[in-house]
């Protein structure tokens, strides 16, 4: 597996059966192989995506003390900003040399998780940053929905299986910049390897070279999508419940050539996770003799927990 195999999701929302079950074939035997595929036909519409791009450059742009302002202690960077080096890939003791930002989930009816979650933060300065933020995520997170849909028929579940572990799901929308690289980096790089926690991870076309993904042979290959596609890949979250028939597969961004280092790289990957209270038990349809249970039961939440200790981002 030299390169990331290419779907389009409208052949899964067409009338035609032969064209869905086609898709799930594809879909599922890709999470198997290589844990990561791009995505045609999606929700978000260009207009959308091109608002977004423009609106975190306007963001990151902002000067260090104005961006500060948004950095909220005692959450764990679950929402707001992130500054620069603060996140490590998890065994790493190197910063990532990135900043980033964190839209959360909007909840509806349900008070409890509304208190479980942290607010979602508000940039002053900019009104149609915080829109446009929103407007992206629920695209994603629909998208998402279908994708999931597709992954539960391929491992024999009820077609909406996932639905309510993700309705008002602890899902994140992160915007990233990797500012311009100013001097020889210590051992660091833009994002260290490292396998997703979440159920699935959405990435927006980056801009810019640099995600590389790990195949089963240990090689790493580019991962680029076409302007029209999204990357997914599997998380840790559905590889434990599937008891890794779906591969979370180790990827990392990659500091680019020297003559590169004056520019900037942006990327938007919007990580899908259930509600805490999800079973990440293995399923038993995906055990049997030559694939034993090979993970202890755990709850969702549990598990973003002890992962966001790891990263260094709670203590």
């Amino acid at each position: 597996m030299d390169r990331i195999p290419s779907v389009d999701l409208r052949d899964f929302l067409s009338e035609d059966e032969s064209r869905k079950q086609k898709f799930i074939k594809e879909i599922g035997n890709a999470y198997e192989t290589i844990g990561f595929v791009a995505l045609k036909g999606h929700f978000l519409d260009t207009t959308l995506v091109d608002n977004l791009y423009a609106q975190i450059k306007k963001f990151f742009d902002l000067p260090v003390e104005t961006k500060q302002k948004y950095e909220i202690p005692g959450i764990g960077g679950q929402r707001g900003y992130v500054s620069f080096g603060k996140e490590s890939a998890k065994g790493k003791k190197e910063g990532d040399l990135k900043e980033f930002w964190h839209f959360g989930q909007y909840v509806e009816n349900n008070p409890t998780l509304e208190k479980e979650y942290p607010a979602n933060v508000n940039v002053e300065e900019l009104p149609e940053f915080n829109e446009v933020g929103k407007q992206t995520y629920k695209m994603l997170e629909k998208t998402a929905k279908y994708v999931l849909r597709s992954l539960a028929l391929f491992l024999n579940l009820d077609e909406e299986y996932f639905d309510n572990h993700i309705l008002n799901g602890n899902s994140i929308l992160r915007p990233i910049h990797y500012p311009p690289i100013q001097e020889e980096p210590k051992g660091a790089v833009r994002a260290a390897a490292h396998g997703d926690i979440n159920l699935i991870t959405l990435l927006m076309g980056a801009h810019g070279k640099g995600l590389q993904v790990q195949n089963h042979n240990g090689e790493w290959i580019d991962a680029i999508a076409e302007p029209d596609e999204l990357m997914i890949n599997v998380g840790d979250m559905l590889s434990r419940h599937s008891n890794n028939k779906l591969k979370s597969t180790i990827h990392r961004v990659v500091n680019p050539p020297k003559e590169l280092w004056g520019t900037s790289r942006y990327s938007i990957p919007f990580f899908m996770h259930p509600v805490s209270e999800m079973k990440l038990d293995v399923l038993e349809n995906c055990i049997d003799e030559n694939n034993p249970k090979q993970f202890e039961d755990i709850t969702a939440g549990e598990f973003l927990n002890e992962r966001l200790r790891e990263l260094g981002l709670i203590k």
